[in-house]
């Protein structure tokens, strides 16, 4: 009850909103599930607000999504219009120092997440690579962006920690044109969550074109026999090091607005999303797209990223090694 909006609240966010446009910051490039989703978010979410404003998705790539997190938090606007949609690693790239970060991730408001969902490292299946062992016999070509991305971290701590040697080429631009270069046979793998192979890519799924060596925890019941990489950890202190690195697994594709919002257009954001996830139409369009929704609300976001921050040092200085340098 404490938290709860007043009826002269809720008037205050509707006046407040009424002919406002909503930025919405994604911080990858166009195409795969993080835009996929960001854009459905944005297309149900409006009529959830008060006030009805319009919320414009707008695409910012750089550094992993470094970029779009240091404009969220220190140049766009702080009164609940620029919201951002982020990579789930910029809370460990912050607990471990990367080079870069300027923001800081308990001082956004999280709002919500659709889903929760395994990364996933795939093969092509012409590769001749049929499980995680093969890949640690042979060099394995992989397709990232860049340092600092999930592409990149995910086979690097694989290779640091699992003994894997796959060959990490970087400077794509966006899962889809990384999922076009293992087509092409450009590159033999991809880092990928499930849910957006099976979003984007199900005639693969389902006509074994890609074959998943390894997955994050929890782990997909689609799934059950591919190994997860904390089972593959060699050592305890390996396993707590990877569980820091892959911890944006629990944070899903966070939705998240600026600092310094107030606290009645927060709830109001919060309450929004909340909403939209029981929106039927919502429902509709988000099966017809194949994405599951598991969601992940506010609160529990908040409270998730604080106990990443809360890492203790020494754990977050082997994992900077890996996600950093």
């Amino acid at each position: 009850m404490l938290f709860a909006t007043s009826p002269a609240q809720a008037d205050g966010v509707a006046d407040f909103y009424r002919g406002k446009t909503i930025n919405v910051l994604i911080g990858v490039n166009v195409g795969g599930g993080y835009d996929f989703e960001a854009r459905l978010l944005a297309r149900f979410m409006r009529a959830h607000i008060p006030g009805n404003p319009v919320l414009v998705p707008q695409n910012m790539i750089g550094a992993g999504g470094i970029k779009m997190a240091n404009f969220l938090y220190s140049i766009a606007p702080q009164d609940g219009t620029a919201l951002g949609m982020f990579p789930s690693t910029l809370v460990a790239a912050q607990a471990v120092g990367t080079e870069g970060v300027q923001y800081d991730a308990n001082k956004f408001f999280w709002l919500g997440s659709i889903t929760t969902s395994p990364v996933t490292l795939a093969v092509w299946h012409a590769a001749g690579v049929l499980s995680i062992d093969d890949a640690r016999k042979r060099e394995v070509v992989v397709a990232a962006s860049n340092k600092g991305a999930i592409t990149y971290t995910f086979p690097r701590m694989l290779n640091e920690l699992v003994g894997t040697r796959f060959k990490i080429v970087s400077g794509y631009q966006g899962n889809s044109t990384m999922t076009v270069a293992m087509e092409r046979g450009e590159v033999e793998g991809v880092t990928n969550s499930w849910d957006s192979w099976k979003s984007f890519n199900p005639a693969w799924v389902q006509d074994r074109k890609i074959k998943i060596l390894v997955q994050t925890e929890p782990k997909s019941k689609d799934l059950a026999d591919v190994p997860s990489v904390q089972e593959l950890a060699r050592t305890p202190n390996d396993r707590s090091v990877i569980q820091l690195i892959v911890s944006g697994d629990a944070l899903g594709k966070p939705l998240a607005a600026s600092p310094n919002v107030p606290g009645e257009r927060v709830q109001a954001l919060r309450d929004a999303f909340d909403a939209t996830i029981r929106d039927p139409a919502f429902i509709e369009a988000a099966a017809a797209a194949r994405v599951e929704i598991n969601p992940i609300y506010g609160l529990a976001l908040q409270a998730t990223v604080e106990k990443v921050l809360a890492t203790p040092k020494n754990l977050a200085d082997r994992a900077k090694t890996i996600i950093a340098e």
